[in-house]
């Protein structure tokens, strides 16, 4: 099995504790089961159960979501040619990946900006719980990834979602001050995804990339707050362990926007998670940033990290 470069794993041994090292590295080289979600404008968790056991198909509900399933990897082929995800009611979102909205917590009647926003899993997961109300504004930049959120959005009968092709970083020029909620999951370096059993994962990971990658997250950062009304809720995420992808951001949006934004607490329902360093590589961060929190890998859910946001007052004065 190929190894992952060996600069990443120099550096992830400043990132990650020495407790969870073993189960880390493991994370890159397991084969995670199949996670699938309850589409609840479709269906109910009930009905998904009973289709599930009517198909033979073996389960077990996540205890801290329950309208979350954990299918064996061996059922994975018949789990997604089934008529249940066939017909929408049910989608295939990993663990991590879900717990972006449930953070940002939207209500019902809000208006939600979801940022760089394909494949759609998120949306879908928000829309979810809008209830069909309210309006949502799905953003992506790349036009093929744009046409996969359309078409996950309409493979789950989604309809209510606006959809814009178009790049986040200039728009909070155009709806400054809009929305109740802002969801940004930022293009990253993908370092959660890593596997050992594929190359091509990694192929393409260097130390530049990060750097060129954390400049473009800024900007992004600094639209999403810009779009959001004072009062509301920002939920900032990436799926990488690099600080500069991580800390050093929500960093910057701390000194940018001072007392207009103040970092809160994250209540997670597991205990593999650490707070958000507060240095890196001889630099110290703002104190606040350690209310952010990074998800650590094991064989069920990859490495994900999260930053909740409350504008206090405006940033347009």
């Amino acid at each position: 099995m190929t190894k992952l470069p060996e600069e990443f794993l120099q550096r992830l041994q400043h990132i990650v504790p020495e407790t969870a090292w073993v189960s880390t590295i493991q994370s890159f080289e397991s084969i995670k089961p199949l996670i699938i979600r309850t589409n609840p404008l479709q269906t109910t968790t009930e009905e998904v159960t009973a289709r599930l056991n009517d198909l033979g198909i073996p389960h077990k509900a996540i205890s801290w979501k329950p309208d979350a399933f954990c299918i064996p990897i061996q059922s994975r082929e018949l789990t997604l040619k089934s008529d249940l995800y066939q017909q929408g009611l049910i989608y295939s979102q990993n663990l991590s990946s879900q717990l972006a909205p449930m953070v940002l917590a939207p209500q019902p009647g809000e208006e939600i900006l979801d940022m760089c926003a394909s494949p759609g899993g998120k949306t879908l997961q928000i829309a979810g719980m809008l209830q069909q109300t309210g309006r949502i504004a799905a953003v992506e930049k790349i036009k093929s990834r744009f046409f996969k959120l359309k078409a996950n959005l309409k493979s789950q009968h989604v309809d209510f979602v606006h959809t814009y092709l178009a790049d986040a970083i200039p728009l909070w020029r155009k709806t400054p001050e809009r929305f109740d909620r802002v969801l940004l999951d930022a293009p990253c370096s993908t370092e959660s995804r890593f596997h050992c059993s594929n190359p091509d994962s990694f192929s393409h990971w260097n130390r530049q990339k990060i750097k060129e990658t954390a400049r473009k997250q800024k900007k992004l950062l600094f639209s999403a707050i810009h779009c959001l009304k004072p009062g509301g809720t920002l939920v900032y995420c990436t799926c990488a362990f690099a600080p500069e992808e991580n800390e050093a951001v929500i960093d910057y949006a701390c000194h940018k926007f001072a007392e207009s934004i103040a970092i809160t607490p994250i209540d997670l329902p597991f205990n593999n998670l650490q707070p958000g360093l507060t240095h890196w590589q001889g630099k110290a961060f703002n104190p606040a940033v350690k209310q952010s929190v990074r998800v650590l890998p094991n064989n069920k859910i990859d490495g994900f990290f999260l930053c909740k946001i409350i504008k206090t007052q405006s940033t347009l004065n």
